[in-house]
C-alpha cells in the first residue's frame, strides 16, 4: 500500500498570513492536533500543531525569565526565537517549517519510516508539489485494523502449518528453529535452542501469526552452561 491508499483527503489547512487565534479556534473546532500551511499559491510551506501554540504570553505559559546571567549568555538569535513563538500573531512566525511531506505514491514503509524518524505525527501528502490529503499516525493504525486475517474456509493440514511457519522464520538469523518445529493437530511444537528471551518471543510469535494455528506450545531452552543475554 501506499499513501494514497489510507490519507485522509478531507484536509483542514491554513494559510500563513492568518493569526495564531484563528489556529488555534480551527484547530480545536475540527479536533485535531495540527494542520499543514500553505502560502498564497497553495503550496504547503509548514505545519502549525498544539505545541507550535504551546508557549504563549496570552496564556501565561510563556518561557520562564532566566536569571539575568543565563540571559545575557543566551544567543539573540535564540532569544527572538522565542519572542516570536510566544508573542507573534502570525502562524508564519510560529509555525514548525520546513514542512516533512511525502509524494501521493509513497509506500507505507517509508511513511512509518519517516513519521518515527523525524518524530511527527503527520505528514502532508503532495502530488505533482500540490496538497492532495495528509497521512498520520492513526492512518497506519487503521490500515493495521484492516489487515485482520480472514476467517479459514478449511483448516490447513499440520504439514501446511508447518511449512508456513518455517517460511514466516526463513531469513531471520535469530529463528534457528526449523527443525525443532513439529505440528500436531493444528498446535505447533517449538524446540530448540535460544540465546535470550527476545528470540524466544519472537520465534512463538511468528508461529501465532500463521493462519490455522490454535496454539503455540514452548520447548525452547538455552544452551547449557549458557547466559541469557
Amino acid at each position: 500500500m501506499q499513501a494514497s491508499d489510507i490519507m485522509t483527503t478531507r484536509v483542514v489547512s491554513i494559510a500563513a498570513e492568518s493569526s495564531v487565534y484563528d489556529a488555534a479556534k480551527l484547530l480545536a473546532d475540527s479536533r485535531i492536533s495540527g494542520m499543514p500551511v500553505v502560502d498564497d499559491a497553495g503550496s504547503v510551506i509548514g505545519i502549525v500543531s498544539e505545541g507550535d501554540l504551546l508557549r504563549r504570553v496570552e496564556t501565561g505559559t510563556e518561557t520562564q525569565r532566566r536569571s539575568w546571567l543565563a540571559e545575557f549568555l543566551a544567543p539573540t538569535r535564540q532569544l527572538a526565537v522565542e519572542y516570536l513563538k510566544e508573542r507573534s500573531i502570525r502562524v508564519r512566525d510560529v509555525m514548525s517549517a520546513p514542512a516533512v511531506t511525502v509524494d501521493e505514491s509513497t509506500p507505507l514503509g517509508a511513511v512509518a519510516e519517516l513519521l518515527g524518524r523525524k518524530h511527527i505525527k503527520r505528514l502532508p501528502v503532495l502530488s505533482k508539489g500540490k496538497l492532495v490529503g495528509i497521512v498520520s499516525r492513526a492512518n497506519l493504525v487503521r490500515a493495521l485494523a484492516s489487515c485482520a486475517p480472514a476467517q479459514l474456509d478449511a483448516q490447513p493440514s499440520d504439514d501446511q502449518i508447518r511449512s508456513a511457519i518455517t517460511k514466516e522464520l526463513d531469513g531471520h538469523r535469530w529463528a534457528m528453529v526449523a527443525d525443532g518445529l513439529i505440528v500436531t493437530d493444528g498446535v505447533a511444537h517449538c524446540w530448540g535452542a535460544v540465546r535470550s528471551e527476545e528470540e524466544r518471543e519472537a520465534i512463538l510469535a511468528a508461529a501465532a501469526r500463521v493462519p490455522g494455528v490454535k496454539g503455540v506450545k514452548d520447548h525452547l531452552e538455552y544452551p547449557v552452561a549458557f547466559t541469557p543475554m
